[in-house]
């Protein structure tokens, strides 16, 4: 009989416990898809203070716990749901991790954000000790755990319960790298000889993500179009030569989507359920998202477009705000759901009540709204610079919502372009970075909107798609034990 794998999740935030972007919905779904195909999975995370707020029953795994950053030693516990069999473990210190928000305000981030996860990544040796768990491989996702990969060749060398554990580092999205200035490398914990070109230096800062790039046994990204473009200076942020170095060793494992939650058959936070077999559905969450939004009733026999998203560059806002005035002259409504940088918070709290009736904005995470937004809009727009691997456009496509897409990253792996003369594809793409593109490609989804017969088509195209956690768990359960046994 094969050995069970156990494998151990390093993660900064994950559903439902704590979430600002696509990270979370990994972490939160892909162990559980892991523990079906026979792995033992554990998940640490920060016991954030709006965990707390949920009021989520907890039990004490482990208390009165030391760990560091870099020169202080500091205690912390181990919680974990009293409730079910759900593999996480909380690290609890107030200090650090109480605050309104995961990473800091839309004015910035803490000013402590590498004591705080120089600090989460410290805590693993600790807490694998308390639970007894000797992993086969540390996942570690993105910065924030970027540190465990070079912890465990400099720092945890010669401790018997890590002695065979390899570490994978998954980078989500590479425009966030944990850059500090280089005053606070002792907080590190590191010796002062891996502040250099070969370890964590990147132009005279502390780089965390180019540290785990380094020294983790393999690097993942959550496609494989993002894992060929980051090694080109156009996305690679500054870090394409590193990754260079490391081809042989970096993958690239589309995300999967969890249908149990997002199913428009099933959906307890839609108006009304739908599936391919029956979509009248549709109509009555379109209606029921324009009330929602206040939209204008009369519009709606136009096609409705819908973003629920990280209010940011990288997200393409600057297109959708060059093409929004034209939308809003022709009377296509659009309802807008996220939270992000406060100069489009400022510019959509402008445009907004300028738009009445045609465009609502909602500048918040809204879970029940997000469900809504998928199963009433017609078409979902994601126009973003680079996209690591996206998952609205997956769950869009289960909604029979098309997604309106820039050829990047995940986006060009997933949807596949619409051929209107044949009837195939499953959505509207553009290559150019660019208004005038973006504004071709929606001009023709509203074309192909007027085609009912079209649009019904390109919907069950989009609902037949199959993107569930099984395969992306099966790739990553195979790069797992690749890793165990030292094949990589």
């Amino acid at each position: 009989m094969a050995k069970q794998l156990r494998i151990l999740f390093v993660v900064s935030e994950a559903v439902p416990y704590a979430k600002t972007g696509g990270l979370a919905d990994v972490a939160g779904t892909l162990p559980f898809a892991l523990q079906e195909l026979g792995a033992e999975i554990k998940v640490i995370m920060p016991y954030y203070g709006q965990i707390k707020q949920k009021n989520i029953a907890m039990t004490c795994a482990a208390e009165n716990l030391t760990a560091a950053a870099g020169p202080l030693s500091l205690e912390f516990n181990v919680l974990t749901p009293a409730a079910g069999d759900a593999p996480f473990y909380f690290i609890e210190r107030d200090e650090f991790y109480e605050r309104s928000q995961l990473y800091g305000t839309p004015r910035g981030d803490y000013y402590d954000n590498l004591e705080r996860f120089a600090f989460l990544s410290d805590s693993v040796l600790a807490t694998c000790r308390a639970l007894a768990f000797k992993p086969d491989v540390i996942h570690c996702h993105d910065w924030q755990a970027a540190l465990v990969p070079v912890y465990l060749r400099h720092r945890w060398v010669g401790e018997a319960l890590l002695a065979d554990t390899k570490s994978l580092l998954t980078i989500h999205n590479l425009a966030y790298q944990g850059l500090f200035p280089k005053e606070k490398f002792p907080f590190t914990g590191l010796p002062p000889s891996l502040f250099s070109i070969n370890g964590l230096e990147y132009y005279d800062k502390i780089n965390l993500l180019k540290g785990g790039i380094v020294f983790a046994d393999a690097v993942s990204t959550v496609s494989r179009g993002y894992s060929k473009e980051i090694q080109t200076p156009e996305y690679g942020y500054g870090l394409d030569g590193v990754l260079r170095t490391r081809a042989e060793a970096i993958f690239g494992i589309v995300n999967g989507v969890d249908y149990g939650v997002w199913n428009p058959a099933t959906d307890p936070l839609i108006a009304a359920n739908y599936d391919a077999a029956d979509l009248r559905g549709k109509a009555a969450n379109k209606q029921a998202l324009m009330e929602a939004y206040g939209l204008d009733k009369k519009l709606v026999k136009q096609p409705l477009l819908g973003i629920i998203s990280r209010l940011a560059d990288q997200k393409g806002f600057d297109l959708i705000a060059a093409v929004l005035p034209e939308l809003m002259a022709r009377d296509i409504p659009l309802v807008i759901l996220g939270t992000g940088d406060e100069k489009y918070h400022l510019w959509l709290e402008e445009v907004g009540p300028k738009y009445a009736g045609k465009l609502g904005v909602k500048i918040a995470f809204d879970n029940r709204l997000a469900h809504l937004i998928e199963a009433g809009a017609d078409m979902f727009l994601m126009p973003s610079r680079y996209e690591p691997c996206g998952l609205n456009q997956m769950y869009s496509m289960k909604y029979g919502t098309v997604p309106v897409v820039r050829a990047t990253g995940g986006l060009m792996d997933t949807v596949e372009p619409v051929d209107a003369a044949k009837g195939t594809g499953t959505g509207f793409v553009f290559k150019e970075y660019s208004a005038a593109a973006f504004i071709k490609a929606l001009n023709a989804a509203i074309d192909a909107y007027k085609d009912k017969k079209l649009w019904r088509k390109i919907m069950l195209n989009c609902m037949a798609e199959d993107f569930s956690w099984q395969a992306s768990a099966k790739a990553y359960l195979t790069l797992y034990k690749r890793l165990a046994a030292g094949d990589i």
